[in-house]
């Protein structure tokens, strides 16, 4: 027998009057139909204007989106809101009453809405207690440094950022210093992680230090004043509270700089180390503690990408500039995993004195990208991206690779009419990866590439300043591998010490070459690079040739090579090869 049909509603209405959750049935305007007893407890202390005849305008005190919400709910059915929380009004709660309620709002039949509203009171009450007693337990301190840690100055930052607007008018304005070493993770990896440990306990010191002298007109508000900090690594925070004036931070800024650069003794021996510092203020800079840091670290590396050693304050423009930076690191890293990066060639021909060229001398080994939507990217707008983020070590191999195994092709097709040496860009990532000579030998033997027909190109800065590197340098050397020293001029060599470098040619920068057949001061400096590098047994190259002016001038000052648009523009391998067939054809015709 089935069950009678009102014996089933009937039940079901004494459920609903009995549950003891609130129900509260409406019409998608909102009007409502059934309200169980439940519902009308919770909601009767904030419909004593309204009446409880409408859900929306009974709620909207509390929860005034909830109608948009259910008006833009377009499925027939389905959770429209779970769990809103919504806080009764002082007005609105007596002691014992609810001063939290949790409402949810459901779409029952395309038409019908059910909400579910309870008291969540207590809920959140315990929620807070755990919060709190997590806080107090969560280390607040570095270990290492016995400076407060990151989560610390996250919780001040927050307070500073959600302090009143009468607060913050009383006490002026605050700013976030953002530091990090310039040469730390070189120090740390020559001497030893203890040094290094001990060297960052030296670098605290020192930021308390100058944090001392109260000369700057600093008042602080409601207890802050400065805090200082250790977020991690070799990244040091400086939070200055209360700034009557933006100079008094630039201030402190420079101090800490000064303090910073002065050599540190570490393990017996004199290290430099140095930082760069990115400044930004709040409240203006950011919404929250995370925005604030993070616009602070964006000024910094600004500052390091300038060189270092110095102080940026953020503009909003670099926030602009990191997302496309990080924009591009995503892309990139897809791009090498999806081989879109590929290498052209730029020709080195041999400059003979009687004005004849040899236009087999050699090639350049150029990177570019070919994106799947924004075309082929020039290596500006992706290289310094890839030193920043640690991929130009596997952009650097894969080019290394590449190169190698197109110049046996062409050997294999041209014969003795192939290129005699190609030359490839390294870079300090790759030059001080843990067992990268390793991974020259094996390209070498993995593509039959002669060690000799293989040069090796690093800047002039890279090579002159560590030591470090010209050890790997030298073991390069060793494979039978010849090194070139590139854009010369612009670095920290000179002429005078050009003989302590253990290359074996020499690249004259395209700033140089540029200005030969119209500046004598240019002049002399080209012929006097090649007649030191001479003397040496080593050979030049004049880079960025563009006109028969340039040339003439490099030749009369015996370069040994020259390169540059005047010859041709980065060719991929299969243009090479018909560049240098046309040139035969035509010498042949």
């Amino acid at each position: 027998m089935l069950p009678d049909p009102s014996d089933a509603y009937e039940a079901l209405v004494q459920f609903l009057y009995r549950a003891p959750i609130g129900l509260a049935q409406a019409g998608p305007d909102g009007a409502i139909d059934m309200l169980n007893p439940m519902a009308s407890n919770l909601l009767m202390p904030i419909a004593r204007e309204t009446g409880l005849d409408n859900l929306f305008a009974v709620l909207a005190p509390i929860a005034p989106d909830l109608e948009a919400l259910a008006r833009n709910f377009t499925e027939p059915s389905g959770v429209i809101c779970e769990g809103l929380r919504a806080m009764l009004p002082p007005t609105m709660t007596a002691p014992g009453s609810p001063h939290v309620l949790s409402i949810s709002l459901m779409k029952l039949d395309g038409e019908r809405l059910m909400a579910v509203v309870t008291d969540a009171t207590q809920e959140v009450m315990r929620e807070q207690e755990v919060l709190s007693r997590r806080l107090r337990n969560a280390a607040r301190t570095d270990a290492l440094t016995r400076m407060p840690n990151r989560e610390a100055v996250r919780e001040q930052l927050q307070g500073l950022v959600a302090r009143d607007a009468a607060a913050c008018a009383a006490g002026g304005e605050f700013a976030v210093l953002f530091m990090n070493c310039d040469r730390f993770r070189r120090i740390n990896d020559t001497l030893g992680q203890a040094a290094g440990d001990e060297l960052l306990v030296q670098i605290a010191d020192r930021i308390r230090g100058a944090l001392r002298p109260p000369s700057d007109r600093i008042a602080p508000v409601g207890g802050a004043g400065q805090l200082a900090a250790r977020v991690g690594g070799d990244e040091f925070v400086v939070v200055l509270d209360g700034m009557r004036q933006r100079e008094d931070a630039e201030r402190v800024a420079g101090r800490l700089l000064d303090a910073l650069a002065r050599p540190f003794r570490v393990q017996g021996r004199e290290v430099v180390c140095g930082a760069s510092l990115g400044l930004a203020w709040g409240p203006d800079s950011a919404q929250d503690a995370d925005e604030v840091l993070r616009d602070a670290g964006i000024a910094m590396l600004e500052a390091k990408r300038a060189g270092g050693a110095r102080q940026q304050i953020f503009e909003t423009a670099m926030r602009e500039r990191a997302a496309r930076r990080a924009g591009i690191e995503a892309e990139l890293r897809q791009a090498i995993l999806e081989e879109q990066l590929f290498v052209v060639y730029q020709p080195v021909v041999g400059l003979k004195p009687d004005g004849g060229t040899d236009r087999a001398a050699g090639v350049e080994a150029l990177v570019r990208w070919r994106h799947p939507v924004r075309g082929i990217v020039p290596p500006i707008d992706f290289i310094t991206v890839a030193e920043e983020c640690g991929l130009i070590g596997a952009v650097g191999d894969f080019v290394l690779e590449r190169s190698c195994r197109d110049f046996m092709d062409w050997r294999a097709r041209l014969g003795a009419g192939a290129p005699r040496l190609i030359a490839v860009n390294l870079s300090r990532a790759q030059l001080g990866q843990p067992g990268w000579i390793d991974t020259v030998r094996r390209i070498l033997l993995d593509t039959g590439m002669p060690a000799e027909a293989l040069q090796l190109e690093v800047t002039e800065s890279l090579a002159a300043q560590d030591q470090d590197i010209q050890a790997r340098l030298h073991e390069l050397k060793a494979l039978g591998i010849q090194l070139a020293l590139d854009d010369f001029g612009t670095g920290y060599s000179s002429l005078s010490s050009l003989h302590l470098l253990p290359v074996d040619t020499v690249k004259i920068d395209r700033s140089f070459v540029s200005q030969s057949d119209t500046s004598a001061h240019h002049r002399v400096l080209i012929e006097a690079t090649v007649k030191v590098a001479q003397s040496l047994g080593m050979r030049t190259v004049a880079e960025g040739i563009e006109t028969e002016s340039q040339l003439d001038v490099v030749r009369a000052l015996r370069c040994a090579k020259g390169q540059g648009y005047l010859f041709s523009r980065p060719l991929p391998s299969g243009e090479l090869l018909a560049w240098l067939a046309s040139h035969e054809e035509a010498l042949v015709a």
